[in-house]
């Protein structure tokens, strides 16, 4: 997790993101996407590894996003390396337990290995309000009712590459529920974040875990599934 700073967005590129964005992704069927483990295909590959088809006419549909680094972390001070990130971990506890298709965020320029290096980096991306390019086809929200974006709070914030996402796409009479991972800054400005970047989006109840407690966080992901009332398996 990285040390507490924010920096604001530039609504006014949406409209050009949007456009660029969903023309290269029209083709993909957003209910195959791609997992959220390492062992998944790249973002944007077509994978039936999960079905978002409920039963019943008022069953919410559920796209699960999420953008996870592992590499050298932050862990009670001091340092750990992870082979699996922390929101990728969170996640899948998630995925396990509710009917939902995942798509995984990735940096079209990688985050560095090196925890330091990637302080810098996201601190020099919140500086310039950049928007971090994402690989592969961005998925289409038009079948679902209901987003979860998961991520890492960075510097008091999400990365910036969850902007590049939502900016992206169009969420309006979506859902969007927020789920970090974190180290002392909770949700961090996501609810304020994604209302600005999520226009005509209801900002539902969000779940934020410690990173150095995200192992055991069943008992949280469960309590926080039945408040939100999300499609169980």
């Amino acid at each position: 997790m990285i040390t507490p700073q924010h920096h604001g967005a530039l609504p006014d590129r949406r409209t050009v993101l949007r456009g660029a964005l969903l023309t290269a992704s029209a083709a993909l069927s957003a209910t195959h996407l791609a997992g959220c483990s390492p062992s998944s295909p790249r973002s944007g590959t077509p994978t039936a590894s999960q079905s978002a088809t409920t039963s019943g006419s008022n069953a919410k549909r559920v796209l699960l996003a999420c953008f996870s680094r592992p590499g050298e972390n932050y862990y009670y001070g001091g340092r750990t390396d992870l082979k699996v990130g922390n929101t990728e971990v969170l996640a899948n506890k998630i995925a396990d337990r509710i009917t939902c298709d995942t798509y995984r965020i990735q940096a079209a320029d990688p985050y560095p290995h090196d925890y330091d290096a990637t302080v810098k980096r996201n601190v020099r991306e919140q500086d310039t309000d950049a928007r971090p390019a994402i690989d592969g086809r961005l998925p289409s929200l038009d079948d679902y009712d209901t987003i979860i974006l998961a991520s890492p709070i960075w510097n008091v914030r999400a990365p910036m590459i969850l902007t590049t996402f939502t900016e992206a796409l169009d969420f309006r009479g979506k859902t969007v529920h927020p789920v970090t991972t974190h180290a002392m800054s909770g949700l961090g400005t996501t609810e304020r974040d994604y209302a600005a970047s999520c226009p005509g989006a209801t900002i539902g109840e969000g779940l934020a875990v410690r990173g150095e407690e995200v192992n055991d966080a069943n008992t949280e992901v469960e309590a926080w599934l039945r408040r939100t009332g999300l499609p169980s398996r």
